[in-house]
């Protein structure tokens, strides 16, 4: 019986070190605090921790650029490189992304503004903060309540398709089911999406816990295995109305097929010391 749970306990142990081999990190003004000698220590725990590619969710917030070229969140993401981190850079993120969208009949004109806005942050990563991605990442996230209807779905599919091929690398984005699709239904749009050269994640929901388990298992078990799984590893303490609050949590791995990751950096042991408070 001994002998069987510890089986059981490396072999989950396995699976979550496995899956922080692609690890998210969400840049916060907060993080200003940390200087250089963190950040390196950071980086480093996170190589030791089995982490090789970091996802950044976004360099640029409406008009906050967190410094620019000269600033802190670019010198933390040239230590990453330098200590052998490959970097999914995210583009720009709209401020007022959630008020706007399920305003349909605006999505036409907002989508590809917000893409521009993405491709003009390309720029500057690459000839300003000279940085050296191995891929982009698309911060706008989609869920089956802002495209719930077929036509913007079509017409996000147009978009990106024409997005993707502008692009010098690969480009990355992520989706969470909120119930409102069907599994099978869901699972299609983004096989759909995928097949545009996109590499699409899914947010497993574990963290949110925004939908019963059984359901939420009927959204993961409907997946194609070429889509990626973000496993949450925290656990929501706020409302739903109110400022978004969590504490970490082990995120909860299955052994599939699919492609993982980790959100976020940091809720994981080694790092949460240099960013609490």
């Amino acid at each position: 019986m001994r002998r069987g749970m510890l089986a059981i306990a490396l072999w989950l142990g396995a699976l979550t070190a496995q899956a922080d081999g692609t690890l998210f990190y969400q840049p916060q003004e907060a993080d200003t605090a940390l200087d250089q000698e963190q950040w390196q220590e950071v980086w480093q725990r996170s190589r030791d921790q089995g982490v090789r590619t970091l996802i950044v969710q976004w360099t640029r917030v409406g008009e906050q650029d967190f410094g620019g070229s000269g600033g802190w969140l670019a010198a933390a993401l040239h230590a990453a490189q330098d200590q052998g981190l490959e970097l999914i850079l995210g583009l720009d993120h709209a401020p007022d992304y959630y008020q706007v969208l399920p305003d349909t009949q605006r999505f036409d004109t907002y989508w590809r503004r917000q893409l521009s806005l993405s491709l003009a942050q390309r720029r500057r990563l690459l000839n300003e903060w000279q940085l050296d991605p191995t891929a982009w990442y698309l911060p706008l996230e989609l869920d089956d309540w802002l495209f719930r209807e077929k036509g913007t779905r079509q017409e996000l599919h147009r978009q990106l398709s024409g997005f993707v091929a502008r692009l010098d690398r690969p480009l990355h984005l992520s989706a969470f089911s909120g119930g409102f699709l069907a599994p099978s239904v869901f699972a299609d749009w983004l096989a759909s999406l995928e097949a545009l050269g996109l590499k699409v994640w899914w947010q497993d929901g574990r963290g949110t816990r925004a939908l019963p388990a059984a359901v939420r298992q009927a959204y993961e078990d409907a997946l194609d295995c070429r889509i990626g799984i973000v496993h949450e590893a925290f656990r929501q303490t706020s409302a739903e109305d109110a400022p978004f609050k969590a504490d970490p949590a082990p995120p909860q791995v299955t052994s599939t097929c699919h492609p993982r990751a980790v959100f976020s950096l940091r809720y994981r042991p080694w790092a949460r010391e240099f960013f609490e408070g």
